[in-house]
């Protein structure tokens, strides 16, 4: 699966990261229907730096079904959601079949 970072920035992790998941700027999890700052691009342990995209596209687990083109807003554990009342981090560039999906997306500054 491609995607195509144009800037990628190092975060210390303060919480345990997932790889694929939304992020906080503090190195935590984002949290849900929030602002984050990009997507780990690997898994890190407290302490740990690790990769963020922040700009570009990337890849993200969906927590459920997303249609290709929709709004995406963080879910439960970084996971991507379609926007219901939270902030836009994301759009959709393929559609998610349902959860644990892998889909590129394209960030959004928020």
């Amino acid at each position: 699966m491609q995607n195509i970072p144009i800037l990628t920035l190092p975060r210390k992790a303060t919480a345990v990261i997932t790889a694929e998941r939304f992020v906080s700027p503090t190195g935590a999890v984002a949290t849900a229907a929030g602002n984050a700052f990009g997507v780990a691009r690997s898994n890190a342990v407290v302490g740990e730096t690790f990769p963020v995209d922040v700009l570009g596209t990337a890849i993200v687990v969906a927590a459920a079904a997303i249609a290709d083109g929709a709004e995406i807003e963080v879910g439960a554990a970084g996971q991507a959601v379609t926007k219901s009342a939270g902030k836009v981090v994301a759009r959709a560039m393929q559609a998610a079949v349902g959860a644990g999906s892998r889909i590129e997306v394209l960030l959004i500054s928020n």
